[in-house]
């Protein structure tokens, strides 16, 4: 049984924001990040620039202070 996300959590849908304010603390549950990074593209469809704002919002903007420094 293959489960999809309900189309109010995809792009354009209601509750679309709620999903991503919740993906960063899914980001920094252990686990491998490979795993967690096709998870974020291929299940919640989230677009590449959604999950690098997510992965550096679980970070506490590592991620954005290492491309810059």
């Amino acid at each position: 049984m293959t489960k999809t996300i309900k189309a109010e959590y995809l792009p354009g849908g209601a509750k679309r924001q709620e999903l991503l304010d919740s993906v960063p603390g899914y980001l920094q549950t252990p686990g491998l990040q490979a795993n967690k990074h096709m998870f974020c593209l291929e299940v919640l469809k989230l677009t590449d620039t959604e999950y690098l704002e997510a992965l550096n919002k679980a970070t506490n903007g590592a991620v954005a202070r290492s491309v810059w420094n």
